[in-house]
């Protein structure tokens, strides 16, 4: 193990331990309606690190992780529905998905290998591109599973919720699958693949010369994200019991980049850091929404504050702050900096 591969483990310690203390002051003093809010941010937070694998060390921007996302969340839940709840909720599902009921683990398994195989099928195309171009693609990406998951009622439900999914997942099982989640992101970004992508990223010409396999690099990281997004999709379908097509769309996609571009997308700290910063943030706005009274003076409502504040977030960090609060350091660089070396 090389030194920048134990310093990756610390640094997931670190960001574990820092997850470990959150989760215990809630179960020491947090009341029962924020275990809702804390793993709705546990799970944006597994989203984001998945962004930091690709986006983070390519330096390619993407908008398709919401679609992957619901892909696994849909079909985890189609597979593990019992019987009785789908023909009341899936009456005219085709292929026989409403004739059977599936286990947690085998769902799970399932959607894993749809998502993945999906991940893989559009990454052959996703890691040829460069700059804009993947930008563009995913978003198509995004446009038109979106637009089957409305269309195609049948299985999705369109705009109306698939219900009757059991509850399977609670804060215990989020929290081991964030750390998992931030260990297994940091181990990429200090493998050969996370080296490669990070050095293709700073100069792709260099990076050929070298012999770096650009192509194959994106797609490792392009196919790892997405089992990140999938895990993310079957924990919210797992502990919701039941989904809908509208979160998996634009409005959770700027969310969640807001939350990685905040806290820097080179950096799986950051990535950490700014989820729970934008967690706690749109959760005082949203608080303030309500038109609160504070010391005495009674504040008006303001709704879509929130979404006002994400905006201003994102053109105030790309104007301000462009690399993020972390920059390109993780959490150990700032414990224990890197020694310099002397000449």
């Amino acid at each position: 193990m090389n030194p920048s591969q134990r310093r990756g483990l610390l640094g997931s310690a670190l960001l574990s331990l820092l997850i470990l203390l959150i989760v215990g002051a809630y179960y020491l003093w947090g009341e029962a309606w924020q275990a809702r809010i804390l793993y709705a941010t546990f799970v944006n937070l597994l989203v984001v690190v998945g962004l930091q694998v690709f986006m983070g060390n390519a330096n390619l921007t993407s908008f398709s992780h919401a679609a992957f996302m619901g892909i696994a969340a849909y079909a985890a839940a189609i597979c593990v529905t019992p019987v009785a709840m789908k023909a009341i909720s899936l009456p005219d599902a085709p292929w026989g998905l409403n004739a059977f009921a599936l286990s947690p683990w085998t769902s799970a398994l399932i959607a894993l290998g749809i998502t993945g195989f999906l991940g893989l099928l559009t990454g052959l195309f996703i890691a040829r591109l460069t700059g804009v171009g993947v930008t563009i693609v995913s978003i198509a990406i995004l446009v038109i599973v979106h637009s089957i998951f409305l269309h195609r009622t049948d299985i999705f439900k369109g705009n109306q919720a698939l219900f009757g999914i059991p509850k399977v997942l609670d804060l215990p099982q989020i929290t081991a699958l964030v750390i998992l989640a931030i260990f297994g992101a940091r181990w990429f970004r200090e493998s050969r693949f996370g080296l490669q992508l990070r050095a293709c990223a700073d100069d792709e010409i260099g990076a050929r010369a070298m012999g770096v396999n650009v192509y194959r690099t994106r797609l490792v990281a392009w196919v790892l994200g997405t089992m990140f997004f999938a895990v993310a999709g079957i924990a919210y379908a797992f502990f919701l019991g039941t989904i809908s097509a509208r979160p998996f769309y634009f409005n959770f996609v700027f969310l969640t980049v807001a939350m990685l571009i905040l806290g820097g997308l080179r950096s799986v700290s950051g990535a950490v850091f700014g989820t729970l910063l934008i967690s706690i943030g749109l959760e005082t706005i949203r608080w303030l929404e309500t038109g609160p009274e504070i010391l005495g003076i009674q504040l008006p409502q303001m709704l879509g504050l929130s979404g006002l504040m994400l905006g201003v977030v994102i053109v105030g960090v790309m104007a301000f702050l462009p690399s993020g609060l972390m920059g390109n350091r993780e959490i150990e660089d700032i414990i224990r900096p890197k020694r310099q070396e002397t000449p």
